[in-house]
């Protein structure tokens, strides 16, 4: 079958080769026929489109003949690339990233159609993350817990989390009182993080009453907004019980993020940092940046975020960035400068002294700025 196939491929090269000589042979008599003038006659537009369809057929051939050193007679082997893979190339662009990582991409795609996914969210997370965003769609049933609540609590911090509506196969721990108790840190306590964004301990805080007091004292609300790294989603529940909507861009990281941003009946975005912001030119009233956006970030990839930011702001809408770490050195002639060229006012600028062990041993500091956007702009 296979060699059947090669044949009929190399007999099509072949027969448009041919068919290009004998057009360029045309071409070439025509002209030594004619009167030499001052001038050459131009190529009949006829005889170009003949031509750019016989080079496209045989790119196009030469691209998808399977390799003479891998095809025989009894080749049943399946292809290189996943049938579903092609089929979908051919309806939709795949972002230009995903080329860079074809054996993740091809694991990935590699699934039987129209029965269970794959339990691969860790694969499709390490696409994301090296740039492969958004993923290619899969035609097949996603796995989702089989016994669904009757009801979900309205409060945003309810008094637990109930473990079955998490498919815990793929995570370390196998329950919440795990993940609180491995890190009280990472937002699965929720006794822990009722009380975030609420208080103010050092000048790096930011409560969010003192945000809507600022917001309305400036006449300009807060409607919606986006958290950028959000994690288990705190600041968006928080930000609910002010009737603000907040939406909040999270990876798992081997933790249940967005299972536990949607049973608080918040949205999560699974997005990563270097994804442009999925909202319209200048719809927002805040965007805020936690600790996820970090001095780890690649300079240009931050200033392509910080741009982004501005994209999607209002005019006289806020960027809160909420405990941004970096040298000391680094931010006031990488970072400051960087931010600066927003243009934007300072409503907070605290830094302080990062006292950790990586912070003392680095000479890290923590930045806390609330920035608003212009009303008006004037690019040169």
């Amino acid at each position: 079958m296979g060699f059947t196939f090669t044949m009929s491929l190399n007999l099509l090269l072949l027969l448009a080769m041919v068919a290009t000589n004998l057009l360029s042979l045309y071409h070439l008599s025509s002209n030594l026929q004619s009167p030499l003038t001052a001038t050459s006659q131009p190529v009949p537009d006829h005889l170009l489109r003949q031509l750019n369809t016989i080079r496209a057929t045989i790119n196009h051939l030469t691209r998808h003949q399977p390799s003479s050193s891998t095809t025989t007679d009894t080749d049943d082997s399946k292809p290189t690339i996943p049938p579903d893979l092609l089929l979908y190339a051919s309806l939709s662009p795949i972002a230009s990233a995903c080329h860079n990582h074809p054996d993740l991409l091809h694991k990935y795609m590699t699934y039987t159609p129209y029965s269970a996914c794959p339990s691969d969210s860790d694969l499709a997370e390490s696409l994301i993350l090296r740039g492969c965003h958004p993923l290619p769609r899969r035609r097949c049933f996603s796995k989702t817990p089989s016994k669904p609540p009757s009801s979900l609590p309205r409060n945003p911090f309810p008094s637990s989390l109930l473990d079955s509506n998490v498919l815990w196969g793929k995570y370390s721990c196998k329950s919440f009182a795990c993940l609180a108790k491995e890190n009280p840190n990472l937002g699965f306590d929720l006794g822990t993080e009722i009380s975030k964004f609420m208080t103010y301990k050092t000048e790096l805080d930011l409560p969010i009453p003192q945000l809507i007091q600022i917001s309305k004292t400036a006449s300009s609300p807060i409607r919606l907004g986006i958290d950028v790294g959000g994690g288990t989603g705190t600041f968006a529940a928080r930000m609910k019980q002010y009737n603000v909507t907040v939406v909040t861009t999270t990876m798992n990281f081997n933790v249940p993020n967005s299972e536990v941003v949607a049973m608080r009946g918040l949205v999560p975005l699974h997005a990563p940092l270097q994804q442009r912001l999925p909202v319209f030119d200048g719809v927002l009233d805040l965007v805020r940046c936690g600790r996820a956006v970090n001095r780890w970030i690649p300079l240009a990839a931050m200033e392509f975020l910080l741009y982004d930011v501005d994209r999607v702001l209002r005019s006289g809408g806020y960027l809160w960035i909420d405990h941004f770490f970096s040298k000391g050195a680094d931010l006031s002639k990488v970072y400051g400068p960087l931010i600066g060229k927003l243009g934007y006012k300072k409503v907070k600028w605290a830094v302080a002294n990062k006292t950790d062990s990586s912070g003392l041993k680095n000479g890290e500091v923590y930045l806390t700025a609330l920035l608003q956007k212009p009303l008006f702009r004037s690019v040169l």
